[in-house]
């Protein structure tokens, strides 16, 4: 099927930073907006950062007619302020336009590898990017194995594949797609890219709780009473409407971004900061996630849907009036799940997990709540403004830890309220952080670093877990559609997921 590998592909995380080895990078979609937006703009900070070996080039393979040139005008115009290391990058620039499963264009694309092996010294290493729509995933993994570019060229020590999500759109067809990618590639040459897994402050919940002391002797349901996960979003759906009326927030957001940061989490501690060790501990915890049969999903869960409102003070239309939405459209924008970890250290902790378009801010944090003190001696007045412990971790924006517990009132009354010790990235780390995961992740990939990435029994039991509530919503009436106006922080229903009377959703701290 495939040849044998030389290249480690399992460096731990604690690696330091490193060149990448010589390779061509192939990205298929070059013309498209992901290219645009993210791929050629975390080529631009690798190669300003010296990160990229000097025997490096691109090539883009996409239907839309463009020359060598006309890619290389584009890679420049989408990186504006990037310095001379990138503008003379771009000139080793390739382009290849065609069909993604036509014979004609992979003939052309193998003589610009072989032509980059030559002139460039890139050895015979591949990565492949798939950044294109995610029908076409199999197509060009098919293609890459017919047309023999799944192992690595003459002399070259591998060929990788990088594929971007959405990984399937249920679970059957999550498993069709990767049977079709495993015909073409090893699973230790597929790199699940999930941008969430980049970011510093997700990869900081590992320091957190496996550095320090203090915290994971109270990281249990003997301590933590309830977990909120929150990924909420002011904007609508742009020009997305008619892909995300083929997704919904269940699909686009909860089965991966909101999935890998449960697991890193609430999973055990791994015995070793490598791929293999931590992807092996994020399965472990997903598979404990309790899965509900489709009539009890309904009970777990709220969806919902935007209509118009306010935003950021600017008005805003519905989601049945944007670009490209039905306007009976019953696609969720809104999703909130009551889970359960059916294991000893979680067992019995409700985990609230809630995301959503058109919500007051962009803000995504996890939020651990502990018990509340077994007495509280200062009663009523002395002690309305304390509210139970919590530890929050603040992935966007504003990125950092805070941590609430109760504290004196100056003056002669001893009245006690919460406050918050806060610890911010950007005024602790002056060297700054990358906007995105994917200046790390695409280095990752490109190195053989498969940590951060999405191993493939991940996919699939994320998708085990989120099966019935597609399934439920599938059926006439299954569950409902609940209406929410933008600029709120959802449909009031889904205060009814909250188990303790009382209790209520976190309004973030923006």
């Amino acid at each position: 099927m495939t040849a044998p590998l030389t290249a480690p592909l399992t460096a731990p995380l604690t690696s330091p930073p490193q060149q990448t080895p010589p390779l061509a990078l192939v990205i298929f979609g070059a013309s498209g907006d992901l290219t645009s937006r993210k791929i050629l703009p975390a080529l631009a900070n690798l190669a300003e950062r010296g990160r990229l070996a000097e025997e490096f080039t691109v090539i883009g393979v996409a239907r839309t007619e463009w020359s060598d040139e006309e890619f290389r005008q584009v890679a420049l115009k989408d990186v504006p302020d990037a310095g001379e290391h990138w503008r003379e990058l771009v000139e080793r620039f390739r382009y290849v336009p065609g069909e993604y499963a036509s014979t004609e264009t992979f003939d052309r694309l193998k003589a610009l590898l072989a032509e980059a092996d030559q002139r460039y010294g890139t050895h015979g290493n591949r990565v492949y990017y798939l950044a294109t729509i995610p029908s076409v995933f199999s197509l060009i993994a098919d293609a890459l194995a017919k047309e023999g570019c799944n192992v690595p060229g003459e002399g070259g020590e591998f060929a990788r594949l990088v594929v971007e999500k959405p990984y399937g759109k249920d679970l059957e067809s999550a498993l069709d797609l990767d049977a079709a990618v495993h015909r073409a590639f090893d699973e230790d040459q597929i790199f699940r890219i999930d941008h969430y897994m980049g970011k510093e402050t997700v990869q900081n919940v590992l320091a957190l709780r496996f550095a320090n002391a203090v915290f994971e002797p109270i990281w249990n349901r003997r301590y933590v009473e309830q977990i909120q996960i929150t990924v909420a979003e002011s904007i609508g759906v742009e020009h997305r409407g008619g892909f995300y009326e083929t997704a919904g927030a269940l699909r686009d957001i909860v089965q991966n971004h909101v999935m890998q940061v449960l697991a890193l989490t609430l999973m055990e501690p791994p015995t070793g900061m490598d791929a293999t060790h931590l992807r092996d501990e994020k399965v472990k915890l997903l598979k404990a996630v309790d899965i509900p049969t489709p009539d009890e999903a309904v009970d777990k869960a709220v969806r919902g849907q935007y209509r118009a409102g306010v935003v950021d003070q600017l008005a805003v239309p519905a989601y049945r009036d944007e670009e490209g939405v039905a306007s009976d459209s019953m696609i969720e924008t809104y999703v909130a799940l009551r889970l359960r970890v059916e294991n000893w250290r979680w067992a019995g902790v409700p985990v609230y997990v809630r995301t959503g378009k058109r919500l007051p801010a962009r803000v995504t944090e996890v939020a651990l709540q502990f018990h509340r003190v077994p007495f509280l001696a200062f009663e009523g007045e002395l002690a309305r403004q304390l509210r139970p412990n919590t530890l929050v971790l603040r992935i966007q924006p504003n990125e950092g830890i805070s941590l609430h517990f109760g504290a004196k009132v100056p003056g002669e009354e001893f009245r006690v309220q919460s406050v918050a010790m806060d610890f911010l990235y950007d005024t602790t780390f002056h060297e700054g952080r990358e906007s995105d995961g994917y200046p790390r992740l695409l280095h990752d990939a490109m190195c053989g670093d498969a940590t951060l990435f999405i191993r493939t029994d991940e996919v699939e039991q994320a998708w085990r877990i989120v099966d019935p509530y597609l399934e439920a919503w599938a059926e006439p009436g299954g569950g409902g559609l609940h209406f929410y106006r933008a600029g709120t922080w959802g449909p009031h229903i889904a205060d009814l997921l909250l188990e303790r009377s009382g209790d209520s959703w976190r309004i973030p701290e923006l």
